[in-house]
């Protein structure tokens, strides 16, 4: 597919039904996550499962890591048609288990089935947008996926409230099982044709088997990271040595992850190593915290589910604006500056979350400064997708978007994880302001590395040789960090 990159669009020809088909499965995914947001905390009363509410958002982001290298890796070999296929179907599946649970449990072992399969689904779809549209396009298809959440956004909160009001909230998830088939039905003709990487070299037999093996490492390494963040979700109900195993959790999910993304991203190396950390902090920041707004609004301020969600519509609205307004600005706003502006809106919304629940405020302080955490979302995501691809060869473009994927679910996952274990040690004493205190303070973490997601002056972003050749992409510079 050789295209005039110099006149075609994401909405023209060769690219159409890409376009058409990618941002009909994000606009699924979409709509799934804001109408689970909402309707969780009718779920928790209705199945009696408040202690599981932080694992019922941790648990799929956890699961979603194994998802995320099975995919990459899988891409990586065969292109990502089957990965995406394989994907699609195990959501479904995920979907199918939570809408019909009658336990907690039930649901919750739903939404780890949903987060193996969702995790997948993202990181096939961004190995697809590498493959089939030229670098020049990348902004624009990626600021599409952020307009996918506008009608989510708009009907997604309210629509989940008033099917839990009106009928049961098991509809929430049924529900969504009906637009994957419309989805992946729009998505097919963008994959017929769509041949696998081409490596260059053959395999020592002469054979076509790709160059890249099976990563059956960094699989189980992902296995081990999942199950520390959901050991870490669960050691607050262990007396007396839960301490101890949160500990351990929190070390084990750290040493995991470091053979699943490039050289550097724990700390916060310059290049694509900072890129990776900071999209894992900018989701542990902003999904730590906004899973508890509905919940505060619910609980503290005798807001409806239906009602509740509209914190999520305006958050997810902005988020989208502000990815258009990127998109169209493009190279004349630094990917740098876009980072960093984004990541002190998040942290000033933040704030105003925790100023709120801790002084008692008007709800409307912290829901119209949620409204700034979105758009600062929206400045960031796509300019740090797009600097992943820009670092990326086609060998390890698969391992690279896994990475970035790993970094923003795990990140998600650990923030819920220890945001659950805050508010249950703060019950009685300001559960929402210790959830929000705690997101803060990685707010400000994220603040600190945004800058460093630009190579110095000089640095070289490029992988060196074994990093291409072993799928583990070391983005060094030259320079000394």
């Amino acid at each position: 597919m050789t295209p005039d990159t110099s006149t075609a669009g994401i909405l023209r020809r060769p690219y159409l039904l890409a376009t058409v088909g990618t941002c009909a499965l994000v606009f699924l995914s979409a709509f799934e996550s804001l109408a689970v947001t909402t309707v969780m905390p009718v779920v928790s009363r209705d199945l009696n499962g408040a202690g599981l509410y932080a694992l019922a958002f941790a648990g799929p982001l956890a699961t979603g890591v194994m998802g995320m290298v099975g995919a990459g890796n899988w891409s990586d070999r065969k292109g990502p048609k089957a990965p995406l296929y394989a994907s699609v179907a195990m959501f479904v599946v995920g979907l199918l288990i939570a809408g019909t649970a009658g336990t907690m449990e039930m649901l919750v072992l739903g939404r780890l089935v949903q987060g193996l399969g969702g995790g997948a689904v993202t990181v096939a779809l961004y190995v697809l947008v590498a493959r089939i549209y030229p670098p020049v396009l990348h902004p624009k298809i990626f600021a599409a996926f952020a307009a996918s959440w506008v009608i989510p956004s708009l009907i997604g909160p309210f629509a989940a409230g008033v099917v839990a009001e009106l009928s049961s909230w098991h509809w929430v998830f049924l529900g969504v099982v009906g637009l994957v088939i419309p989805a992946l039905a729009m998505v097919v003709p963008a994959m017929r044709g769509l041949a696998s990487p081409e490596r260059g070299t053959e395999a020592p037999s002469g054979a076509d088997a790709p160059t890249v093996p099976w990563a059956f490492g960094r699989m189980a390494w992902a296995a081990l990271a999942a199950v520390a963040v959901l050991g870490l979700n669960l050691s607050g109900g262990v007396p007396g040595v839960g301490a101890v195993i949160a500990a351990v959790a929190l070390v084990t999910a750290l040493v995991a992850v470091r053979p699943l993304v490039p050289r550097g991203t724990l700390t916060a190396h310059r290049g694509l190593p900072s890129v990776i950390l900071s999209r894992g902090l900018a989701s542990a920041a902003f999904f730590g915290a906004e899973v508890y707004l509905p919940y505060m609004l619910t609980e503290r301020y005798d807001f409806s589910p239906t009602f509740a969600g509209l914190t999520l519509t305006g958050s997810a609205l902005a988020w989208a604006g502000a990815s258009a307004v990127q998109g169209r600005l493009g190279s004349r706003l630094a990917d740098a500056l876009a980072v960093q502006i984004g990541a002190i809106l998040v942290l000033g919304a933040i704030v105003l979350a925790l100023v709120t629940s801790a002084l008692a405020l008007p709800a409307a302080i912290a829901i119209v400064g949620w409204l700034f955490a979105g758009f600062g979302m929206g400045l960031m995501y796509p300019r740090l997708s797009v600097m992943t691809l820009a670092l990326s060869s086609p060998d390890n473009q698969g391992f690279n978007s896994a990475a970035m994927s790993i970094s923003d679910s795990l990140g998600g996952a650990l923030a819920l994880a220890a945001t659950g274990l805050v508010f249950a040690a703060f019950t009685n004493v300001g559960p929402f302001a210790a959830v929000f205190a705690l997101t803060a303070v990685i707010g400000v973490v994220g603040v600190v590395v945004a800058p460093r997601v630009a190579a110095r002056p000089g640095g070289s972003a490029a992988p060196n040789a074994r990093g291409a050749r072993d799928g583990q992409a070391d983005f060094s510079l030259t320079q000394p960090k």
